[in-house]
């Protein structure tokens, strides 16, 4: 037996083969499955089963690609999904070679959530892929499911079944188990994930906050405090990934490819994904630039709504080709009206300030801090900032007061990139990105949010 694991960092996903015997297993497959298929060369052996441990709202999965070769797709029963699948919950189980792959019905991060406990060659248990219900030092949140109709109790609902399928079903388990979670650091399905991708489930039960003694009401008001921003796009992956999404490469050849500039549709959404320098130097009026990094995908999802089409820029072929793979894995492919590669700067130009000319003359700017409200709460770099999370600019720009020049940061520069960009998009004048010179201010000491 053999388990391969395939992490997608920019949205910190993890996909896992298990191979025994010439068959292989796959959980949570990614939106490509390309590197997949691959396995069946490089192993001799063939893909028998995808198991899906929940309809996921951060990715798409590719388990209606396997479905087209005859691949059998395994959901729970309670996931209610569209396409064909066999039922895979509680005393159901797949034999993979020489090994055994048992559901365990995990309710807590989603309804629907699965576990699945792998038995080895000698029939004990060696493995659990726990998909969002547990994480290396976290656990799901259960707090995604907010366009539901009793959205305002649900979410204390499914944290409550999320102690149970913890307590009640996976802390049952030998503490020499190794956990394998659906997502790593970075992911905004949980809120504090450890840097390590797989633990034994004894250090876990010594070393994960979430799993620490406590009752079932203290354990539903500790996952609910302090959870992320939800993107955009969430719900909608929900929906795709219960549909079974469109094969990968067909979908990304139907992208309407446009020559010049002049065909993009007057006042249309413009995504810029070259660096925010290029993007500075010369840029379509009206375009927000999305630099394509490590995160380029779920500032996508968290800026631009399911609703909206979009043209996409980039900087060469090359990076282009990256960034529609990049925008399939969430979906947005077929929001893309036009890509075009745009290598020279032309257009309009924006314009940089350095942090420590923002901070000797602080009142002669109006302040806005991109960052999410739980940085701000920890640390806040300018006493008179005023905090909109860059995933909410767009639809707060009318509250930014007028009259001032405006001052852009983060805590980096590549939030403060795309916030600048909104707001520029409105033709607010007079914007200025603080970008990475924020970093300089790190030595100084931060104001203390909780002494103001």
């Amino acid at each position: 037996m053999q388990i391969e694991s395939f992490f997608d960092k920019g949205l910190a996903q993890l996909t896992y083969a298990i191979i025994s015997e010439g068959e292989i297993a796959l959980i949570d497959p990614a939106r490509d499955p390309s590197p997949f298929f691959h396995l069946e060369n490089k192993y001799n052996a063939k893909i028998k089963a995808v198991i899906e441990t929940h309809p996921h709202a951060d990715f798409i999965s590719s388990h209606g690609e396997f479905s087209l070769h005859q691949v059998k797709i395994y959901a729970s029963k309670l996931s209610e999904v569209n396409y064909e699948h066999v039922t895979f919950d509680d005393g159901d189980e797949i034999k993979i070679g020489a090994i055994k792959l048992r559901a365990i019905n995990t309710p807590g991060h989603s309804p629907d959530s699965i576990s699945v406990l792998l038995e080895d060659e000698t029939e004990n248990p060696y493995a659990i892929f726990t998909g969002d219900t547990l994480f290396i030092g976290d656990v799901g949140r259960p707090d995604l499911r907010e366009n539901s109709k009793d959205s305002a109790t649900l979410k204390e609902k499914l944290a409550g079944k999320l102690y149970h399928s913890l307590h009640d079903k996976i802390l049952k388990l030998p503490d020499n188990i190794i956990i394998f979670p659906a997502h790593g650091p970075g992911s905004l399905c949980g809120k504090s994930m450890s840097d390590n991708l797989s633990d034994t489930l004894g250090n876990q039960r010594k070393e994960n906050y979430a799993l620490q003694s406590m009752s079932e009401s203290q354990f539903i008001k500790l996952i609910l405090a302090n959870q992320p921003f939800i993107p955009k796009y969430f719900t909608y992956d929900v929906l795709i990934n219960k549909l079974g999404a469109p094969r990968l490469s067909e979908s990304i050849e139907k992208v309407k490819y446009i020559e010049s500039i002049n065909e993009i549709v007057t006042d249309a959404l413009i995504v810029d994904t070259r660096s925010s320098d290029l993007f500075k130097s010369g840029h379509i009026q009206g375009a927000i630039n999305i630099p394509n990094g490590g995160k380029f995908e779920t500032w996508l999802g968290s800026i631009i709504s399911p609703d909206e089409t979009f043209y996409l820029i980039a900087s060469d072929d090359n990076i282009l080709e990256e960034v529609l793979l990049k925008t399939a894995k969430i979906g947005y492919e077929s929001k893309i009206a036009g890509a075009i590669v745009l290598q020279k700067p032309s257009g309009i130009q924006s314009k940089k300030i350095e942090a420590k000319d923002v901070i000797k003359a602080d009142d002669k700017y109006t302040i806005i801090d991109v960052r999410d409200s739980n940085e701000v709460a920890s640390e806040k770099y300018f006493l008179n900032s005023i905090n909109i999370p860059l995933n909410k600019l767009r639809e707060n720009v009318h509250s930014i007061p007028s009259g001032k020049p405006i001052a852009v940061h983060c805590a980096g520069g590549y939030r403060s990139a795309i916030g600048s960009s909104i707001l520029e998009s409105t033709q607010i004048e007079k914007v200025y990105d603080i970008s990475e010179s924020i970093k300089s201010l790190e030595a100084l000491p931060k104001i203390d949010n909780l002494k103001k």
